[in-house]
């Protein structure tokens, strides 16, 4: 089984939100439930922005871990955006 490392991003509040799961599509369609209750229900819709694949959960919540970590956004958007494939800048 394969675990993802997500990042999301809420446009109505400029947010990113860090998770991991080993069913991507479920937590994204979880995420922006409208029924749903907590953080991410305030600030969908959400948008999946970037992925990781690791093949061990312990090494997802590793990752995980470490981006929670940067807090600073500056710093997440270069990771987010020195990496990633799919996207070339930063959601405005």
């Amino acid at each position: 089984m394969q675990f993802n490392v997500y990042i999301l991003y809420g446009k109505s509040a400029g947010l990113y939100y860090i998770g991991h799961t080993n069913d991507i599509q479920r937590r994204l369609v979880q995420h922006n439930d409208i029924k749903a209750a907590g953080f991410t229900k305030r600030y969908q819709p959400w948008e999946l922005i970037s992925t990781e694949k690791f093949s061990t959960r312990a090494e997802a919540m590793q990752r995980e871990r470490y981006l929670k970590s940067l807090k600073n956004k500056e710093r997440l958007n270069e990771y987010i955006w020195g990496r990633n494939k799919i996207f070339s800048c930063p959601p405005k």
